[in-house]
């Protein structure tokens, strides 16, 4: 699994002090999780973010985004952000400011229950 690590040190920066906050290896990434919400993952140098569907053509639109297509199947829900338009900070911290926003505006996850076999 190859991702870019120089992203990943630029997002564990900005969700630094997060204490919700889990990263997992996921989807041939690096999955960062907010609240047990999927919020964005490196996928090699680009970034999967998480849009929602309310306002996923208006963010699909924008430059360097992509329809994330991993399945083969597009998903209206998230995009793909090629790595040119992650170069400057401000343009990272915009894409992130959108799927944190909308991680947190889901409900909080039920617990899992456990297998008692």
């Amino acid at each position: 699994m190859a991702y870019d690590r120089g992203l990943e040190e630029r997002l564990c920066e900005y969700f630094q002090g997060r204490p919700d906050l889990d990263v997992r290896k996921m989807f041939g990434g690096l999955c960062f999780l907010l609240s047990e919400h999927m919020c964005c993952v490196i996928v090699g140098d680009e970034l999967m973010v998480r849009v929602g569907p309310k306002d996923y053509e208006k963010y699909l639109a924008k430059p360097h985004a992509r329809e994330m297509d991993f399945t083969g199947k597009p998903i209206k829900t998230m995009v793909y952000v090629a790595s040119a338009g992650l170069e400057s900070d401000e343009e990272l911290n915009g894409w992130l400011s959108v799927c944190v926003s909308f991680a947190e505006s889901l409900p909080p996850k039920r617990p899992k229950l456990k297998n008692s076999l």
